[in-house]
């Protein structure tokens, strides 16, 4: 082939492949954070939905497995941002499970869920838009937003542990996004079409 022909056929190429965002290795490390914390908790609320149902709080532990289905769906959205940022998954081991009360566990979800939403997640954004890593501001945004509505399911059920409040809730697929009401159209967090919801029972 001639050399001006790999010329062009490379300046197409290049215009067709866009390149990737000059990544920090900070939002690197930030992505491996955020799906070890996302495995950990799908784990742990997986545990704490079996502990809700042994002690009679079915909406307690409806509400655990959508969070834990929730929290597989970031953990898998991390996982790609990070590996098409160049990225590695690092080697952890799943935190052990402390058993404690339906109570306990929801304050202690709750806890989580906060720390997440006004602490981790901000400074995991402010450091990937400062990047432009547009993948994981996306994935990292998701994540975000389902853990604010975590803490206001938590908050809720806390208040109303014990009380026969059994209302249906619903994961996004896309995002992970986790709800009472099924949306009429589309995913107020992802905007993709509200058919990509899953009822949790």
């Amino acid at each position: 082939m001639k050399p001006y022909l790999l010329i062009v056929i490379g300046a197409a190429l290049a215009a067709v492949i866009p390149a990737k965002a000059d990544v920090s290795p900070q939002t690197l490390d930030n992505l491996n954070a955020a799906f070890q914390g996302e495995s950990n908790a799908a784990h742990r609320y997986a545990a704490f939905a079996q502990k809700a149902e042994t002690e009679g709080h079915a909406p307690a532990a409806r509400l655990f497995r959508a969070a834990s289905r929730a929290e597989s769906i970031h953990r898998d959205n991390h996982k790609q941002a990070l590996l098409a940022l160049g990225g590695k998954i690092k080697d952890f081991k799943l935190d052990e499970v402390k058993d404690g009360t339906t109570a306990e566990n929801l304050q202690a979800a709750l806890k989580g869920e906060i720390y997440e939403r006004d602490v981790m997640y901000p400074d995991f954004l402010k450091q990937a838009k400062q990047d432009g890593a547009k993948e994981a501001v996306r994935t990292l945004l998701y994540a975000q937003k389902a853990e604010a509505e975590h803490a206001a399911l938590y908050k809720d059920a806390i208040d109303n542990l014990g009380r026969s409040v059994d209302a249906p809730l619903y994961v996004c697929k896309v995002c992970g996004y986790t709800t009472t009401k099924l949306p009429a159209r589309n995913c107020p967090s992802c905007r993709e079409p509200a058919s990509n919801y899953e009822r949790i029972n």
